[in-house]
């Protein structure tokens, strides 16, 4: 069990649809053990296999002091009812906006061990749940945002230190034109 370095958002694995797990096995064990080391650590309501650079469909939560994990999970959503709250992401330090989500969810997949399992959540543990699914999916918090609330998320993060000295410049490949723009 290990804390691990989280991926930041830029970090091409944190766009990148995740594998299903396939082995149960001593690997996995050891992947969730540390997916919920560096969550606590971290100070995380969830965390997915992607974040830690693992591209397989897994994560970790803590909410209400319930720690679990789910491998290989598959939402439902028993019915339409919606909640609008405060959302952040350990791959986007300090930054937190209001999202909206599904109030209510059922989780359906697997234990380290590969015994079936299902997670009926409301509120906060509805919201984690569908924060770190779609962490497996390659997809953002920031992408569920509204137009206005993604341009000050995008100010915020662009304003953030990690973000400024993780950014680099890329040269283009092609000869320079000659004309200054």
């Amino acid at each position: 069990m290990t804390v691990t370095p989280i991926r930041l958002l830029g970090d091409p694995v944190l766009r990148s649809p995740a594998d299903p797990v396939v082995d149960f096995d001593k690997e996995l064990r050891k992947l969730v053990a540390d997916l919920i080391d560096t969550m606590q650590q971290e100070g995380g309501a969830g965390l997915a296999a992607p974040q830690i650079g693992v591209g397989l469909r897994v994560f970790a939560f803590e909410v209400d002091d319930v720690v679990g994990h789910l491998v290989n999970p598959m939402l439902d959503f028993p019915d339409e009812e919606e909640q609008d709250g405060p959302e952040g992401c350990l791959s986007i330090p300090g930054v937190y906006v209001d999202t909206k989500r599904r109030l209510n969810v059922v989780a359906k997949g697997f234990t380290m061990h590969g015994d079936p399992v299902q997670i009926v959540g409301t509120g906060m543990m509805a919201r984690c749940i569908q924060h770190e699914a779609d962490h497996l999916d390659g997809v953002l918090f920031i992408e569920r945002l509204d137009p206005a609330r993604r341009k000050e998320a995008m100010k915020e993060i662009r304003g953030s230190d990690w973000y400024r000295s993780g950014t680099t410049i890329k040269v283009s490949p092609h000869e320079p034109s000659g004309r200054v723009a």
